[in-house]
Formats: C-alpha cells, structure tokens, sequence
C-alpha cells in the first residue's frame, strides 16, 4: 500500500501551526510534494510558518526544515 506525503507547519520551537487558513494537501510523491513547497513556501513563511517537515503517512521523512532565508 502506497503511503502519502503531507507537511507539517512548525513554529521555530517545532510547535505544529494548525489554523493557518490553508487547504491540507496530501502528495503521492515526495517529489510532488517538494515541489509544492517549492512554489508555496513564500506564502507560508508570510503566514508565520517558521519551519515544516514532511511526513510521509506516520514517518518523518525529514524536518524540520527551516524556511527563514539564510543570513
């Protein structure tokens, strides 16, 4: 069986951010998936996401990663 990869929107603390406003999205691909956030990931950071992480169904894929820009 096929598992799905979902984001999860952190905080800086890891902290999950549920109430941002936005449609929960789940990808077949990690590929897919990355690049959603690629497109996305300014709208998210406007909306205060400090960090995500991607799961694929109950595993970590990898994360938290933040999307602060580098100094």
């Amino acid at each position: 069986m096929s598992e799905t990869y979902t984001w999860i929107f952190q905080q800086a603390d890891g902290t999950p951010m549920t109430d941002l406003g936005l449609a929960s999205s789940t990808f077949p691909t990690q590929a897919d998936a990355e690049a959603w956030l690629g497109q996305e990931w300014p709208a998210l950071a406007d909306a205060g996401v400090q960090a995500v992480t991607l799961r694929r169904g109950e595993d970590d894929v990898y994360g938290p990663m933040s999307l602060s820009p580098a100094d």
